[in-house]
């Protein structure tokens, strides 16, 4: 049995292929690059959008970016791409590491330690390329 695919493997391969058929550009296409294209939102926008341009003594930008954070982690590994956007989004808007770290870890007591562990594998990635960036 340890030759065989799952259903799953299956079913990505063959939604793969069909994409290729579709556009051919596709067979190359990596969504973190797509992201890349995204830039993030200067905080003072962050303010007048989503946080207290809302409700003048409603939660400010970094504590909204943390509570989707934490739903984010909720949904486990298949929120990648926003729980990047959303981590890069929370540091712009004033969020330590240590808040995002804080915020994953305590979703581990509802969400799980698989889902918890994902989102802080995530959360590393877009810090440590936030710091690769901060040194060019």
């Amino acid at each position: 049995m340890s030759g065989q695919k799952t259903p799953f493997e299956l079913m990505m391969e063959q939604a793969q292929e069909m994409a290729k058929a579709f556009n051919p550009a596709l067979s190359s296409f990596d969504p973190k690059g797509f992201e890349s294209l995204w830039p993030t939102m200067p905080r003072d926008a962050m303010e007048m959008w989503f946080g207290k341009g809302l409700g003048k003594n409603g939660l400010d930008a970094k504590t909204r970016l943390l509570l989707t954070l934490a739903g984010l982690t909720m949904q486990g590994a298949q929120a990648d791409t926003p729980l990047r956007m959303t981590v890069r989004h929370a540091l712009e808007a004033g969020a330590t590491e240590e808040e995002i770290a804080e915020t994953i870890a305590q979703m581990s007591m509802f969400a799980g330690i698989p889902a918890m562990t994902r989102a802080m594998e995530v959360a590393r990635e877009v810090m440590a390329d936030g710091k690769k960036d901060d040194e060019t």
